[in-house]
């Protein structure tokens, strides 16, 4: 996975939730494009409400995909 590829989905308008799946099977879903913040080698997810961050390095990160609503 890229950045490149990551930046696309923070970028669409409107934008849609979407998931960060790792290699360790953790899942990290990004419900707004301030809640994600990219470097070179890292995507680090923030949720506001649980004041946490995750920082998931970027060669863990096995696929992004648009949230699937129930």
């Amino acid at each position: 996975m890229t950045i490149e590829a990551i930046r696309d989905f923070i970028r669409r308008e409107p934008f849609e939730p979407f998931v960060i799946r790792l290699s360790n099977g953790e899942v990290h879903e990004v419900h707004h494009p301030e809640c994600v913040a990219l470097t070179k080698t890292k995507v680090i997810v923030t949720y506001p409400e649980e004041d946490r961050v995750v920082h998931c390095a970027l060669i863990h990160v096995n696929s992004a995909e648009a949230l699937q609503r129930a």
